[in-house]
């Protein structure tokens, strides 16, 4: 194994390593940092929580020399604002025994102080690409002086609508300058902005894009709604070995409503975290979760990529997320910094095929486990619950009552076929080279 000294990483962040208690590189780092420091252009791939961050900012630190010009030099973008406030802080320390002007700017803030913040002259600036489009266009920040340019969790900021600003800012860009990107997946827009603006870039793959970090238990348990999803969370958050947990919910409503339910139960130890939260709670809400303060900490997919929330011992994903690579990084939260971790996926019949394609992604059948015994099953819906439920019965009755036309036939007993969602057999075959069973469902407990 190389060390920091061995990937000529200059004194100044040696000894900010040291404080900062850091001695060895991780495999992204060791990889990375020389193909950064080459100067051409390269595409990391590697899961979260593998140490991304210091893979780009340390050589990224060792390009700069003192300047007193006024526009940044290096830009670094990232999807979220809790993941700018991170990058930023991580920088600061790296550069503390060095002369280097560091910025943050997102959205949801008054513009003009970061207007403020930009004109006072810059060397890196870390931005989420929204806010950083409206400050090139207000004509207060200027990117014509970007050397370097960082795209982290790439593929995150395409999902969640960052295109045309990513597009419009590689366009205005500097054509002579370094780009880096790092990113958990390679999707075909990814692939796109690779081709499009990276020359022949370096492609560096530390563990097949889908491979679960080894360090996690992952546990998945079948239960029948909402309500019994809550009373599984009631009973097992109350054991010891939940230390500090991370409950992830698809969407606002739901963990609003979870933190209500939750509550009462929990007091002071639970915390949520959502994008309609204010930006100085969604601050004190990770920094009582990360100081120990609140044990359990609801969110959304927020909070899934990038934050670097040390300790976490448990992840339970209340629902299944909204595209598979999504589970890697909620997962990814936990089994940080060399620790194991556990994660529990909680899933309803309609859910099952999300975790079909999850296990297809991963390559690896998560192990199924039955509801505790002590666990009650509630037998109430919530109202989407019942509207899906009344929606089917709907369409069930108008079926009987459509009368064939003249060109209808019965069809033979031969051809009366039940669709059993052979489609995801056959996927499954064609990736695990077998067809995957799973055991026989039993109604009620075990």
């Amino acid at each position: 194994m190389k060390s920091f000294e061995d990937l000529k990483i200059n004194k100044p962040q040696l000894k900010a390593l040291v404080d900062m208690g850091i001695t060895s590189p991780t495999p992204i780092q060791e990889r990375s940092i020389p193909a950064v420091n080459s100067g051409n252009d390269m595409v990391g791939l590697a899961q979260t929580g593998t140490g991304k961050t210091l893979a780009y900012l340390l050589p990224v630190l060792k390009s700069l020399t003192y300047s007193e010009q006024i526009h940044p030099r290096v830009l670094i973008l990232v999807p979220t604002r809790e993941l700018v406030t991170q990058v930023v802080a991580v920088a600061e320390q790296l550069s503390a025994y060095q002369n280097v002007r560091i910025a943050g700017v997102y959205g949801g803030v008054n513009i003009n102080n970061q207007k403020d913040l930009v004109s006072k002259g810059l060397d890196i600036l870390v931005a989420t690409p929204g806010r950083l489009f409206d400050l090139a266009v207000s004509g207060v920040l200027r990117l014509a002086s970007i050397q370097k340019l960082v795209l982290d969790e790439v593929d995150e900021m395409l999902f969640i609508g960052f295109r045309p600003q990513l597009l419009n800012i590689l366009d205005i860009l500097p054509k002579k300058r370094q780009s880096i990107m790092f990113s958990a997946t390679i999707t075909d827009d990814v692939e796109e902005m690779i081709q499009g603006f990276f020359n022949r870039p370096k492609k560096i793959e530390i563990v097949p894009v889908g491979t679960p970090l080894e360090k996690i238990t992952q546990i998945g348990i079948s239960v029948p709604n909402y309500k019994t999803k809550v009373n599984y969370l009631r009973h097992t958050l109350r054991k010891d070995s939940l230390d500090k947990v991370l409950v992830f919910t698809k969407n606002k409503k739901i963990a609003d409503r979870l933190f209500t339910e939750l509550s009462e139960d929990f007091k002071d130890e639970i915390d949520l975290i959502h994008s309609n939260k204010s930006q100085n709670y969604r601050f004190q809400a990770i920094e009582k979760f990360q100081s120990g303060e609140a044990r359990i900490l609801i969110a959304t997919d927020i909070v899934s990529r990038g934050m670097d929330i040390l300790g976490v011992s448990h992840v339970i994903n209340f629902d299944a997320p909204r595209y598979p690579e999504q589970y890697i990084h909620r997962i990814g939260r936990t089994g940080r910094a060399r620790k194991s971790g556990e994660a529990i996926f909680l899933f309803i019949p309609s859910e099952e095929e999300a975790l079909l394609e999850i296990e297809i992604l991963m390559q690896t059948e998560i192990p199924i486990k039955s509801l505790p015994e002590e666990v009650e099953i509630s037998k109430i819906l919530m109202p989407e619950e019942k509207d899906k439920s009344s929606e089917k019965e709907i369409g069930s009755n108008l079926k009987k009552i459509e009368k064939p036309g003249s060109a209808f036939h019965e069809k033979s007993e031969k051809n009366r076929k039940v669709n059993l969602g052979g489609s995801y057999k056959r996927e499954i075959k064609k990736k695990y080279k077998k067809p995957k069973t799973r055991p026989p469902k039993t109604k009620g407990k075990k």
